[in-house]
């Protein structure tokens, strides 16, 4: 005789006793189809939790998605029911590998749909800290600038760096400005990168000689007409190298600009007006300081103020000034020209020398001493080029005799 755990509950109490191996074919059924469908349940729910974490993941870190994923964009959309009321069975077709890639990339693509979709930033290189200002006037947040030239260095023999030259191959465009090192350096730098733009944007500017420290104004001023004479025929100058100092004149620097302006639209036609409204700006900034300046040195023409390396010759013939350099040709004075020196500040009463920080300041202050004067710091190479000029203008001012 079975146990009583053994009888059939529905039987209870008509002492008729049925095993449950022999349960109704129908009942059994039933009991399986349960089964099966709390299993397809819990992998659908599975899936939907995948497919959640994948749309997560997408949204956080969309530029890590292969390509590849957004191809699969062609398969056929799923819906998410494993059964039917026909009890025929999906669950096998539900695991197949192509359909849970398919719900992938819809998340892929619907993260895609609700992102802001960020501007292509143009990469750019110049060669000193005072065109970064000018083309980040002009590009804006459209552009990312590296100075080739670093902060202290002397851009007149200056050598790049290999770590600097493998930066200059993804670069789009170099603008050059025309100081000594590029003469070596340029062909070089664009053949590390022969898909670059280089502007020069120092084309079209006439060049004046470096200073000599015994130019009075009378010959300083034929040596200057003489020489932009050659400019415009295409010669170097005689004596005196051509002043390649073209960022200290805000006349000259609108030149520069349009160059840049002229460069970034070829390069990103899609942001032109970004671009020439920028450049608009930065027109009328440079206008506004050019007056400013001119107003400081209203009525002082002729006037002299007495520089180590002569980096201010644009600068000093934009307002009517005269620079008195120290060094001669690169070099420091020899002892008969320090004391030619000496004497000419003593019959201008000048007792300030400026001096820029790219250089030693030795035989400034040898100078200075004799003098009786002190040495000023001022940097032709300041990135913020607009305040600088500023600056040195009102110490120049103060110096000048």
């Amino acid at each position: 005789m079975l146990s009583s755990s053994l009888l059939d509950p529905g039987n209870a109490g008509t002492g008729i006793f049925i095993p449950l191996c022999d349960k109704p074919r129908q009942e059994r059924r039933i009991t399986e189809k349960t089964a099966k469908n709390q299993l397809s349940d819990h992998v659908r729910e599975k899936s939907l939790d995948k497919w959640e974490s994948m749309q997560h993941y997408c949204t956080k870190n969309l530029w890590r998605i292969p390509l590849w994923i957004l191809k699969l964009w062609h398969f056929p959309l799923m819906k998410l029911g494993c059964t039917t009321n026909r009890g025929k069975r999906k669950d096998k077709k539900m695991r197949q590998p192509w359909k849970l890639l398919s719900g992938a990339a819809c998340s892929v693509l619907l993260a895609l749909s609700v992102l802001p979709v960020e501007a292509a930033v143009t990469k750019a290189f110049v060669s000193i800290s005072p065109q970064k200002y000018f083309v980040q006037k002009i590009g804006g947040d459209l552009v990312d600038v590296s100075v080739l030239v670093p902060a202290g260095a002397n851009p007149h023999n200056f050598e790049p760096k290999p770590r600097q030259m493998a930066e200059l191959s993804k670069s789009a465009v170099y603008f050059a400005v025309g100081i000594d090192f590029e003469k070596f350096w340029l062909k070089k730098i664009a053949a590390a990168n022969p898909k670059m733009r280089v502007v020069h944007t120092d084309d079209g500017i006439t060049r004046i000689p470096m200073a000599d420290h015994h130019d009075g104004e009378k010959s300083r001023r034929q040596h200057s007409q003489k020489s932009k004479v050659e400019a415009r025929a295409g010669h170097d100058h005689g004596g005196g190298s051509p002043d390649p100092h073209v960022w200290l004149s805000p006349a000259l620097v609108k030149i520069q600009a349009r160059h840049i302006l002229d460069a970034l639209v070829a390069i990103d036609p899609v942001h032109q007006s970004k671009y020439e409204s920028n450049y608009a700006s930065f027109m009328r900034e440079i206008d506004e300081l050019d007056a400013e300046l001119k107003a400081l040195f209203a009525g002082r023409k002729g006037e002299q103020f007495m520089v180590f390396h002569p980096s201010w010759g644009y600068f000093a013939e934009a307002y009517g000034l005269v620079q008195v350099p120290v060094e001669i040709e690169g070099k420091d004075p020899k002892p008969a020209q320090l004391q030619k020196l000496i004497r000419h500040a003593r019959e201008r009463h000048i007792k300030v020398v400026f001096v820029q920080p790219q250089f030693s300041a030795k035989s400034a202050e040898l100078l200075s001493g004799e003098i009786g004067g002190q040495i000023v710091y001022t940097d032709p190479l300041a990135e913020n080029w607009a305040g600088n000029l500023r600056e040195v203008a009102r110490k120049f001012g103060a110096a000048a005799r």
